[in-house]
């Protein structure tokens, strides 16, 4: 959303104190590599000056294949029992960190399940890996340490990424890439033929996952009887899905999960302190969760105790029982850890907590309760249990859509929408009674939506915090439309970790009057530019009048320099062709020209998600398309509500395999 107080950067916008101004070091800096025309002054490519800087050409490509980029990981449902049937097979659930491994080109990579890069905490996996047998690959698996008897400890893994990598092994449970070619639409079974295929048989860094079909609750039985951490359950006949998408399930033998640390109570004997306080994100607040007292060897109270003096405030965490915090240290909620407990009471506290580590792959924000569903309710993959009402209610007057019809385009894209949607605030555009009566946008919720939508608290700027709502799976998506949501709006980053951005976009918008033409040259200038300083870029008509060319990002920068640098590609875009550009946010000021938005990189900001429908004429859709297409696509309004089987087989070609992944940072300017 545009705020009007920054209608001063439009009117000058080298003295806005929230974005730095151009500098002439930046401006230099963008001259060098090409991106400025230094005799036109316009967007676009030139000749590499004399002073032997390189240019980098948009339309060079690496022989050697590069590690695959990290996309976002497929999520298991947590359920009361295995499901049943010849259908499922079962693996077992290990006690460590999720995390991709990319190799390409003689090279291997690491990511957590946020996106983080962790090579360098696995190096002896990487090395291995490496020297697999193939051109690129993208396998999916867990960084475990194994005892003799073949069980995996999380503390045991902590203390080896600190002193003793060599002894962490990759158990691989998934291919999502080969060669170049993307597997995520072959069934499970298949992927997991090509990825036994690639492995080495005697290796002691990086090891198969085996499974058994059929017998998960034995094989349940079993594990907990060993003291193992569990099953997992996967449909064998199931695409990989970067969500949660119900075709993946767990069923644990010890109720165990991530929480916030708020502070700690002191000992009255010689130990460092007597019990962690814990806290957990339920709708949107965090509240108390109970105290751990166990689980802390002596290395790890002293490591504790350093670790938490510098979060120390004087304001309560959380609102608890006095009788049971007494005397208490509060804590910034900056610390994640594991506990295992037998169950939650119900007053909402841990009853016998142990305490297993931290987290460091996961921030606070996105700790919330985890809760088991019914095995036998779950729906088929990638659908919606939720009924949706008043299916006959007309959402557009000018095209006759109902609110079913609308309802209908979201159930067939929610496995293609939420890879992009799923685990990141979300602002909606919600029309109950169709777009031609009262439409609003929504980012807070409380609980209304009920227990199918999320909520992550979100610190706003005057210290107070706000749920935001998120979803992570089909029945979170439907819910927000049979609720009336018409347009879906996410922020460029992930609740795993909201200030740092996981994209860039620009928004090329045009003013009244001018044709579609004027974009398409604008956005493939835009590609050309910020390949020529090391940024890959995807493009995606809005549904609306524009395009918006998005650069992924590896999460990393935090939003002040994005920001920035969004701010001073633009403003250095604008000023060198005024005739073309602006950043003026006063229509007024726009005239003739395309408005390149820049403040979609900001934190709370936010921009239309692909396969959004839009609350406009025709029922139109955002949709990605590939860079050939962008220079022959009639507008941007080209895809509808209707044209989901079209979108669907789109998502799977090879035109639009890898779009929107590329493994990036921001360049310096």
């Amino acid at each position: 959303m545009r705020r009007g107080a920054l209608v001063v950067l439009a009117a000058q916008p080298r003295v806005d104190i929230r974005s730095p101004p151009i500098e002439p070091s930046s401006e230099k800096r963008l001259e060098e590599v090409g991106l400025l025309n230094d005799e036109t002054g316009k967007l676009g490519m030139r000749k590499a000056r004399k002073t032997g800087t390189k240019r980098i050409s948009p339309v060079r490509r690496k022989t050697k294949p590069a590690p695959p980029a990290f996309v976002p990981v497929q999520l298991a449902t947590l359920v009361d029992a295995v499901p049943a049937g010849d259908r499922w097979v079962h693996e077992m659930k290990y006690d460590g960190y999720r995390a991709l491994v990319a190799v390409g080109g003689g090279q291997a990579r690491a990511y957590t399940r946020s996106g983080l890069d962790w090579s360098d905490r696995f190096p002896s996996i990487l090395f291995v890996a490496s020297k697999l047998k193939v051109r690129s690959a993208l396998i999916d698996g867990e960084a475990v340490v194994l005892d003799t008897e073949g069980r995996s400890s999380f503390q045991a893994l902590q203390r080896a990424i600190k002193g003793a990598p060599a002894t962490i092994e990759y158990v691989a449970f998934d291919l999502l890439e080969l060669d170049g070619e993307d597997l995520t639409e072959l069934p499970l079974l298949n992927r997991k033929t090509k990825l036994k295929a690639i492995l080495p048989t005697m290796s002691k860094h990086i090891r198969f996952s085996d499974h058994t079909q059929g017998n998960g609750e034995k094989l349940l039985e079993r594990f907990c009887a060993a003291g193992l951490e569990g099953v997992v359950s996967k449909l064998a006949g199931s695409k990989y899905v970067g969500a949660r998408a119900g075709s993946w399930v767990k069923t644990k033998c010890i109720k165990r999960q991530e929480f916030v640390i708020a502070g700690w109570t002191p000992s009255d004997k010689s130990r460092a302190f007597r019990s962690l306080i814990l806290g957990v994100h339920d709708g949107g607040k965090l509240r108390y969760a109970g105290k751990v007292g166990t689980g802390f060897d002596t290395a790890e109270l002293s490591r504790l105790m350093a670790t938490m003096a510098p979060l120390e405030q004087k304001a309560p965490t959380v609102d608890a029982p006095r009788a049971e915090v007494g005397g208490a240290h509060w804590l910034r909620p900056k610390l994640v850890a594991e506990i295992a407990y037998t169950e939650m009471t119900s007053e909402g506290t841990l009853r016998h907590p142990s305490y297993l580590g931290l987290r460091e792959d996961k921030k606070p924000e996105a700790v919330v309760l985890e809760t088991e569903r019914h095995a036998t309710d779950l729906p088929a993959p990638a659908t919606s249990s939720i009924v949706v009402s008043s299916r006959e209610r007309i959402i557009y007057p000018e095209s006759n859509i109902t609110k079913g019809q609308l309802a209908d385009h979201y159930a067939a894209v929610a496995g293609i929408m939420l890879p992009w949607l799923g685990s990141r605030p979300i602002s909606l555009v919600r029309c109950p009674q169709g777009r031609a009566k009262k439409c609003f946008f929504q980012k807070h919720d409380a609980g209304s939506f009920g227990d199918r939508v999320h909520q992550i608290g979100v610190v706003e700027k005057d210290g107070h915090e706000e749920p935001y709502l998120y979803v992570d799976d089909a029945d979170g998506l439907m819910t927000c439309v049979q609720m009336g949501t018409v347009e879906f709006h996410g922020w460029g980053a992930r609740i795993e970790d909201i200030e740092k951005a996981d994209r860039l976009v620009f928004d090329l918008d045009p003013d009244e009057g001018l044709d579609f033409e004027a974009v398409r040259a604008a956005g493939l200038q835009f590609r050309d530019a910020l390949r020529s300083i090391g940024l890959e870029t995807f493009p995606m008509v809005t549904g609306g009048k524009g395009v918006h060319v998005i650069a992924p990002l590896t999460p990393r920068a935090a939003w002040p320099e994005v920001k920035a640098f969004a701010y001073r590609l633009a403003q250095t875009v604008a000023q060198r062709d005024l005739k073309h550009f602006t950043t003026a946010l006063p229509k007024a000021q726009r005239k003739g020209r395309i408005f390149v938005d820049y403040l979609r990189n900001q934190r709370g900001a936010t921009a239309v998600m692909p396969y959004s429908a839009r609350a406009r004429p025709r029922a139109t859709v955002a949709a990605p398309i590939s860079w050939t297409e962008m220079k022959t696509i009639e507008a941007p309004s080209h895809f509808h509500v209707g044209d989901a089987p079209e979108l669907v087989r789109r998502a799977a070609s090879k035109a639009l395999m890898g779009w929107g992944r590329a493994e990036q940072v921001l360049p310096e300017l």
